[in-house]
């Protein structure tokens, strides 16, 4: 098994390089985000290590530059940054998991070894539900020809939402999937996240795609079934003032 680890940090860097060959990984190490990322574009790796805060190039823009350009590898982020929205933004910009520094490197071995038995993912198909599509891999989100734009937790929101059509999601789901589940997060921020992803897919195109469903959750349908089903469902609010 072959690791490129990614850390600007001397000691830090060295340590884990010594560590990781006396399990028997063959490692790589790149000091700067743009050695990383040029050395994972041309390597194959079976795993990357990768600091956040680097020279040249943050750990945040390497890993969204390999997504964007279809490279899967499984990516731990292991970083000082230990703030709730610093950890979900590395998962958002494609990160498969994160750890914050001081960290167990024995808990760090276990993590590695979980990503590895996995192996690295296909590149994920476009999800549609009716004309609306999003790219996992160019992050892009598209009604019809029209492209929209979102935000890191709102292109989060309506990934889980399409990746589950026509099925109904709590917001205690959304809260553990879409947020930090371990966080004291006021749940009333799922119904305004949701307000501002309807005002984006929805509102400009006339449709009621976004539906809320009383005293349930959420769900997202086609265009046809918004039309048909908020009829026969009176349970379902789709208008565009319910989130």
């Amino acid at each position: 098994m072959r690791i490129l680890v990614v850390e600007d940090e001397p000691r830090l860097g060295r340590a884990l390089q010594r560590g990781l060959s006396a399990e028997g990984y063959l490692v790589d190490l790149a000091i700067d985000g743009v050695m990383g990322l040029d050395a994972a574009r041309h390597e194959s790796y079976d795993a990357v290590i990768l600091d956040i805060m680097l020279p040249r190039l943050s750990g945040y823009r390497v890993v969204r530059a390999l997504r964007e350009e279809g490279h899967w590898v499984p990516v731990i982020m292991l970083s000082a940054k230990d703030g709730e929205y610093d950890q979900a933004d590395g998962l958002d910009c494609g990160a498969d998991d994160y750890m914050t520094k001081p960290f167990s490197f024995v808990v760090l071995l276990a993590r590695l070894r979980a990503l590895l038995r996995r192996g690295a993912p296909a590149r994920p198909a476009v999800v549609t539900v009716g004309s609306l599509t999003l790219d996992p891999a160019s992050r892009r989100v598209l009604r019809g020809d029209a492209e929209i734009t979102l935000t890191a937790r709102e292109y989060a929101l309506l990934e889980y939402l399409m990746r589950r059509q026509d099925q109904v999601v709590t917001k205690v789901e959304l809260l553990d999937r879409v947020w930090d589940a371990s966080a004291d997060t006021d749940p009333n921020v799922v119904e305004v996240y949701v307000g501002y992803v309807r005002r984006k897919i929805d509102q400009p195109f006339g449709l009621r795609t976004l539906q809320t469903v009383r005293g349930a959750g959420y769900r997202l349908v086609d265009e046809v079934a918004a039309l048909t089903e908020s009829a026969a469902l009176p349970g379902v609010l789709p208008g565009p003032r319910s989130a």
